[in-house]
């Protein structure tokens, strides 16, 4: 995508827009002189990203809700094509994090990070595909692209991250798809999948946003899923590739057309042993040989009576 069609009076749909990578990208796109619709499950956070966004002289449309509710993103699609039409930049970013031994992962665990990680961007492609593919139809010149957050862990499987690895396996599979589906219909219209290493955005704090209804009020963490926060909240504090420079990478991948969109390309090499694990009918291997002490301490800290 070229720089005169990634610009002002084109319009950026950015979910989790009140903070980490989604916030970043749009102050990104408000400088751009983007319109933004600013989608985020708390309240304050996306007021303070509203005010952010207008200071930059964005036109913005902000909206509350929880991805995971089909209803809420629906009415959001319908705002944004009433406010300022089909938009250019959908950004299916909203994520929450969850750790612990996979068969510990409670029902209402499972419901949680599913409806969120998944279902959120699945309703973003349901609702934001089809009115992209109208625009194309109908203008020669326009161009869209949507781009879903998943993770590394959605390209290997690290241990104890048993339903977040789901997940985002879950989104990165989703994405492929779309990328093979747009490419049967149309070449306006591209998909691209961000698949980021450890980096600070506050996902280790997603809990604080949990659903009452999803929450686990009469069952205390286990020893896995308190091990699993510390390590998560370490790992991301203490990475030194910031949101900020993510959020470029998405643009940079964005105006190449490139699918894969990484954080940190040195991570790709466990990826490669997982594909040959798999073409050589290996045994899985340890997703943590490279950083032994580190999976030393897991299992030390698990074992332990």
């Amino acid at each position: 995508m070229s720089e005169r069609h990634l610009g002002r009076g084109d319009t950026a749909v950015i979910t989790g827009a009140g903070s980490g990578f989604g916030l970043e990208l749009a102050h990104l796109c408000a400088k751009r002189g983007m319109n933004i619709v600013a989608a985020d499950v708390q309240a304050d956070a996306l007021a303070r990203a509203e005010g952010e966004l207008r200071a930059l002289g964005a036109q913005v449309l902000p909206f509350r809700l929880d991805v995971a509710k089909a209803a809420e993103v629906e009415a959001m699609g319908a705002a944004t094509l009433e406010r300022f039409g089909a938009p250019h930049l959908v950004f299916n970013n909203a994520g929450v994090g969850a750790g612990g031994l996979i068969w510990e992962h409670t029902l209402r665990d499972w419901e949680w990070v599913i409806g969120v990680n998944v279902m959120g961007v699945a309703h973003g492609v349901r609702v934001f595909t089809p009115m992209m593919l109208e625009a194309a139809e109908k203008d020669s010149g326009y161009e869209g692209h949507i781009v879903n957050t998943a993770s590394m862990a959605g390209l290997v499987n690290p241990p104890n991250m048993g339903v977040y690895n789901v997940s985002k396996h879950a989104v990165v599979a989703l994405t492929e798809t779309l990328y093979q589906d747009l490419s049967l219909v149309t070449e306006q219209v591209h998909a691209h999948v961000l698949c980021p290493f450890f980096v600070a955005t506050g996902i280790h704090e997603s809990g604080r946003n949990r659903p009452q209804a999803l929450s686990n009020p009469d069952t205390k963490p286990t020893r896995s899923q308190m091990i699993a926060q510390v390590m998560t909240q370490k790992a991301v504090s203490s990475g030194k590739v910031t949101a900020a420079m993510v959020a470029q990478y998405v643009l940079d991948a964005v105006r190449a057309d490139r699918f894969y969109i990484y954080s940190h390309p040195k991570a790709l090499g466990s990826v490669q042993v997982r594909m040959e694990d798999v073409l050589q009918q290996r045994n899985p291997s340890d997703p943590l040989k490279d950083a032994p002490e580190m999976g030393r301490q897991l299992r030390e800290a698990l074992r332990a009576r």
